[in-house]
């Protein structure tokens, strides 16, 4: 957890794919749950109400707001 990482980096890659792929399966699951379609609820809003705004809520809860990888980014990858 100490090493820094570069966004190109292959487990980088990895990690943010496997995230994508993820919430295309919980997409239509928490569609269903609020009883949304997918016009009412693009991959984009679930993306950013399930991992950006939640992972920030939780990082500043668990970790004092740091990340739990240090990626070494200018801020336009994610």
């Amino acid at each position: 957890l100490d090493k820094t990482w570069r966004v190109g980096d292959e487990f980088i890659v990895e990690w943010r794919a496997l995230t994508v792929a993820l919430l295309d399966e919980l997409a239509p699951l928490v569609r269903k749950n609020l009883q949304r379609d997918e016009a009412d609820m693009p991959l984009a809003c679930v993306l950013e109400g399930g991992t950006w705004a939640a992972g920030r809520a939780l990082a500043q809860r668990l970790r004092g707001g740091t990340p739990p990888l240090k990626i070494e980014s200018d801020g336009t990858v994610f």
